[in-house]
């Protein structure tokens, strides 16, 4: 990272790693130099490392277009607690002071967000600004962003992980609640929160800024099986099924910084088992099922502008069935993309015709069952596969990343480790 202009930190040596000093200095030195340190000496929440299962491992995947800063761990793969908390080191608040709060804040910015857990244990002001969210409101509005894959294959528990930094990261467990002890449940990811809805009108919230998981309101409409999306600090929710099995055409809007719920027009025709996608500025419900276990090929596009559905018929023909799981799909750039499971083929959506066209295959190794079990996710500017091999001797969950182009998908797999390899519940949380 380099900043224009006369500095005002000076520098100095670093102290070797044996001595009681501030974290600070490394920061300071970072800042100076115009690079980070390695991450085992700016992550003080490192733990012991993991073995991931071995296997040939690709080249990490790029930096995003929109973290300059951010740079990735090379040659190792690190189990880490989840960013957010920390205790308290330093001598008090001097520091912001010194060296004026918009340096110090710009600085910020472009550390990874992997780093804020030892950016939070400084002292008390930089605790606060990662803990009340108002860094990640800051990169939000400067358009920084990194993407962390969260998914779930255990009743209860979640993983983690860090494609720039190729870690997993420590997710606490969820609290024990009978509602969520079975596996039907949904789970979006919005600003810097993941929520998760059990059949019933419970909620639970997990937080990066605590780390912690605590219960959150329900929906207006409490549902199961439908499509949403998120962008920014705003998710949508559209469609699905309420406790007595209705069918819906309802749709709601959740706003992360103030915790509420906020209901938008009914989309035109009531769908469950639908999916949901942002793309140029407008939400998109894609496929379902209708009331008499129909399955409907249109989509429908609501316009946040004018606060409108309009139906486009024929849009997701062919990706979803009865039986099968919602489609498949994924925006990039505000392309959109999508795992056609019956043929493991990566199809792209083509506006101008209102057609499908079949780009390639999926990893070979991803296995589901009609759609179930296996995660397609956005991540940044690339897409990425969750799922693996099932055999006998247990299970293994491998990711896997592509960055579209003009050519067939090429797939790298970025991780792997032992793990339940069935996907029950998957987000990607940019912030």
């Amino acid at each position: 990272m380099m900043l224009e202009g006369n500095s005002c930190l000076i520098s100095r040596s670093l102290p070797s790693s044996c001595e009681p000093e501030s974290q600070w200095a490394y920061l300071s030195h970072e800042v100076l130099n115009g690079k980070r340190p390695a991450p085992e000496d700016a992550e003080a929440e490192d733990m012991d490392e993991v073995d991931c299962g071995g296997g040939k491992r690709s080249k990490p995947p790029s930096p995003q277009p929109h973290t300059p800063d951010i740079s990735e761990g090379h040659g190792s793969s690190r189990h880490v607690a989840a960013s957010g908390g920390g205790e308290e080191h330093g001598n008090g608040s001097s520091l912001i002071g010194a060296i004026g709060r918009d340096l110090t804040i710009n600085c910020l910015l472009r550390l990874s967000r992997s780093d804020y857990g030892s950016v939070a244990s400084l002292n008390k002001d930089f605790r606060s600004l990662v803990r009340n969210g108002e860094i990640y409101r800051l990169r939000r509005q400067s358009g920084v962003a990194e993407h962390w894959v969260y998914f779930s294959c255990n009743v209860l528990e979640w993983d983690a992980y860090d494609p720039y930094r190729e870690r997993w990261i420590q997710v606490p467990k969820m609290p024990p609640d009978e509602c969520f002890m079975c596996s039907d449940k949904e789970s979006l990811a919005v600003g810097t929160e993941l929520l998760v809805f059990a059949m019933a009108h419970f909620v639970f919230r997990y937080s990066i800024l605590t780390n912690s998981w605590t219960r959150a309101d329900p929906m207006i409409s409490p549902r199961c099986l439908f499509g949403s999306t998120s962008v920014g600090a705003k998710a949508y929710v559209a469609g699905g099924t309420d406790s007595s099995g209705r069918i819906l055409s309802s749709a709601e809007m959740y706003d992360s910084e103030t915790h509420s719920w906020t209901p938008l027009p009914s989309m035109n025709r009531a769908r469950k088992m639908c999916s949901g996608v942002f793309m140029d500025g407008k939400f998109y419900v894609v496929g379902g099922v209708a009331s008499n276990n129909k399955v409907l090929t249109c989509g429908e596009e609501y316009d946040l502008k004018r606060g409108s559905w309009r139906v486009i018929e024929n849009m997701s023909e062919g990706l979803n069935g009865v039986t099968g799981a919602p489609p498949l799909i994924a925006v990039v750039n505000n392309e959109l993309y999508a795992a056609d499971y019956s043929e493991k083929d990566v199809k792209k959506y083509d506006k101008q015709n209102n057609k499908w066209i079949t780009l390639g295959k999926l990893p070979e190794r991803s296995v589901s069952m009609n759609g179930w079990g296996l995660a397609f996710r956005a991540c940044g500017d690339r897409l990425i596969v969750i799922g693996g091999p099932r055999t006998s001797i247990g299970g293994m969950i491998e990711l896997n990343s592509w960055t579209p182009d003009e050519r067939p998908p090429v797939w790298n797999l970025i991780a792997r480790r032992p793990s339940g390899n069935f996907v029950y519940n998957c987000a990607v949380m940019g912030c």
